[in-house]
């Protein structure tokens, strides 16, 4: 009879108390906030749901729960298609490959406070060289004013900085597919939209459900760069949640709202990445269904 050794799980058990310290215990901290007041002096009064009905009963809630939808909407048509469309461009043998991951990998590598810090100085009108040369051609173009200039300015800068992201991950899905596959389409004369629709889409279904959960995620989350980028303006106009928790939080010391609205937060990201995650699986059940049905 076999004997079970658990001595394995003195191995693990540093991290499980790594992730109670920097996870479930500030969760939990979060929690005891969001259905609780105080007045100071760590005194603390129940008030329940109080807090999750002011949130959700909020017009600033919902306007900013707005924006950070329609960004991360316009985030993921733009950096999806685009992604995949430079990942079959790039070369998949020869020098030029180590060439182009690097130069994809370089974005990544800057963090987000500078990255906000380069495009504030990139579109200012005075000195910047986009808003100077925009403006040098004629076009009114300043981001601290103009709502749409804010806009646009906000996801050019994410396109450019996580648009390698999705490549590095299509780019892998597309040099693991097998040569024969086309070698297969060449003998039946597929055209190049046979190939992709047929054979490539359907090989990077799981990469691409990784890059738009990650990208979702990300985007929905932004703070840095906005912050850094607009503040939050022209007005509210670029007030995403998680700017406005910040403001509530620290800049206006309400924490029983700021903790609830953060844990509102939190669920609807996973609600959403659930949701995702169980239509691409979906997909992927029929695929393979249809696959042995054939």
């Amino acid at each position: 009879m076999k004997t079970q050794n658990n001595k394995a799980w003195f191995l693990v058990l540093p991290v499980l108390i790594l992730v109670s310290i920097s996870a479930i215990i500030p969760l939990m901290t979060v929690v005891n906030y969001s259905v609780q007041d105080t007045f100071g002096n760590n005194e603390f009064f129940w008030v329940g749901t109080e807090w999750f009905q002011e949130v959700l009963n909020s017009e600033r809630f919902l306007n900013a729960l707005k924006r950070t939808l329609l960004f991360s909407a316009l985030i993921l048509a733009i950096e999806i298609p685009l992604g995949i469309f430079i990942a079959l461009a790039m070369p998949k043998r020869g020098i030029g490959v180590s060439f182009c991951l690097v130069l994809m990998a370089l974005p990544l590598l800057i963090p987000w406070n500078v990255v906000g810090t380069i495009w504030q100085v990139f579109g200012r009108v005075d000195i910047g060289l986009l808003g100077h040369g925009l403006a040098s051609l004629g076009f009114d173009y300043n981001y601290t004013q103009n709502v749409f200039d804010a806009w646009v300015t906000l996801i050019i800068m994410d396109v450019w900085h996580w648009t390698s992201l999705v490549v590095l991950l299509c780019y892998s899905g597309l040099v693991a597919i097998p040569e024969v596959y086309y070698q297969a389409a060449r003998i039946d004369g597929a055209s190049r939209w046979s190939v992709f629709r047929f054979i490539q889409l359907p090989k990077i279904k799981r990469v691409l459900l990784i890059a738009v959960l990650l990208r979702f995620m990300d985007s929905f989350m932004i703070y840095t760069e906005p912050f850094v980028v607009t503040g939050g303006g022209p007005g509210n106009s670029t007030t995403f949640l998680s700017i406005d928790l910040v403001q509530m939080a620290v800049g206006q010391f309400d924490l029983g709202p700021a903790a609830a609205m953060s844990l509102v937060y939190f669920l609807i990201i996973l609600l959403v990445c659930w949701i995702f995650y169980t239509i691409m699986t979906s997909f992927d059940a029929q695929a393979a269904a249809s696959q042995k049905k054939g």
